[in-house]
């Protein structure tokens, strides 16, 4: 992945410092409509929620209209709370209209006054994840990097309620487990950077209102991008083919199931303080790469379970699918407790599991 910063062909855009950041002239913004006022304010409460507020933060910007209602709504709250914004875009180079998408981040730069870095990412077609979680990857990846060379700590991602809904639903549909129905979190980390969703409460018809008041008073108009709407990927096809059905029947449902991911990310937080609970009773090795199976066959089943999860996540592993773990726990289980009468080594995604002298270890795969 290469960083790049070519110069927009926009009236909009002014020139360039050495960085190869934008550097746009003031612009007058719209006055902000009623609506949108839900949307600064839920923007203002999950920063003032930080344990620190960052000097300097950045948004990333697709030239859609959540992102770019974001941007709108985060200049404002920047300037009043001091803090220094920019704004992050990478071009994936998926669609044809990707240079027209670039350009029309570069013009909402100028209108916002903000710096605008950009990123061309290739994406890799043959990865075995499908082009959506390619695609994701080399987004994240790519604005990490943007993010640590402006010296932003803190990106801003303008997910919503409806995308929270969305995300609940593919992942009931692919069998995930309470960790997976929490869905997304308002904040997380990621490659160092700390990426915060303050929207997850707000509903898109807002964020819409919002975006048609500004193409209004300014003529900037948010990109469309139509995979979207096609429903051969599989977000576009929840949203496209499942949601209307049903809007038909509750129209309430995005709401709902937003309720729910809310719930279940308590209950994972539940779970993981049982867990680190648990784990500190297995005589874990200092790196915590080691437990004591006699320990652990002590626990409960389903906790001997949860503990084993909250395990292999805190060494990096990619968590096993159910059959998978359910063979890793018999095989435990099975074991002799002092791990002489057989070798255990069971491969996943990249590091082993092995038990030796009574203790289960993992390591990465070499």
């Amino acid at each position: 992945m290469t960083a790049q910063h070519p110069t927009p062909d926009t009236p909009d855009a002014s020139s360039k410092d050495a960085s190869g950041v934008s550097h746009c002239a003031p612009a007058a913004l719209p006055t902000s409509p009623p609506l949108v006022a839900a949307l600064s304010a839920a923007l203002r409460r999950a920063l003032s929620a930080l344990p620190a507020r960052p000097a300097r933060i950045a948004v990333a910007l697709s030239g859609g209209a959540d992102s770019a209602m974001l941007a709108v709504h985060a200049a404002d709250v920047a300037r009043e709370l001091g803090v220094e914004l920019s704004l992050l875009h990478v071009h994936h180079g998926l669609q044809d209209a990707a240079d027209e998408w670039e350009r029309q981040v570069h013009a909402l730069g100028a209108l916002l006054a903000l710096p605008v870095r950009l990123a061309r990412v290739q994406v890799e077609h043959a990865t075995g994840k499908g082009i959506e979680a390619a695609a994701r990857d080399a987004r994240y990846a790519a604005l990490a990097r943007l993010a640590q060379d402006d010296g932003a700590s803190l990106v801003l991602l303008a997910h919503h309620r409806d995308d929270q809904a969305e995300t609940v639903l593919l992942r009931l549909l692919r069998g995930a487990g309470v960790l997976g129905m929490a869905a997304m979190s308002e904040v997380a980390q990621r490659d160092g950077i700390t990426y915060l969703r303050p929207w997850l409460g707000q509903d898109r018809a807002t964020i819409l209102a919002a975006a048609d008041a500004v193409r209004q008073a300014s003529g900037w108009q948010a990109v469309q991008d139509p995979t979207n709407a096609d429903p051969r990927y599989t977000r576009a096809a929840v949203r496209e083919l499942l949601a209307p059905v049903l809007d038909g029947r509750w129209p309430g449902w995005r709401a709902i199931v937003a309720r729910h991911a809310a719930h279940m990310a308590e209950a994972v937080q539940i779970l993981d303080e049982v867990a680190r609970e648990d784990f500190a009773r297995l005589e874990p090795s200092a790196d915590g790469v080691s437990f004591s199976l006699k320990a652990w066959r002590e626990l409960s089943p389903a906790r001997q379970a949860q503990v084993l999860r909250f395990w292999l996540h805190l060494n990096g592993a990619r968590m096993p699918t159910d059959a998978r773990l359910r063979d890793l726990l018999r095989q435990l289980r099975e074991l002799h407790s002092l791990g002489h009468d057989r070798q255990l080594r069971v491969v996943q995604a990249g590091h082993v599991v092995r038990c030796h002298r009574g203790r289960v270890w993992v390591e990465p795969q070499g």
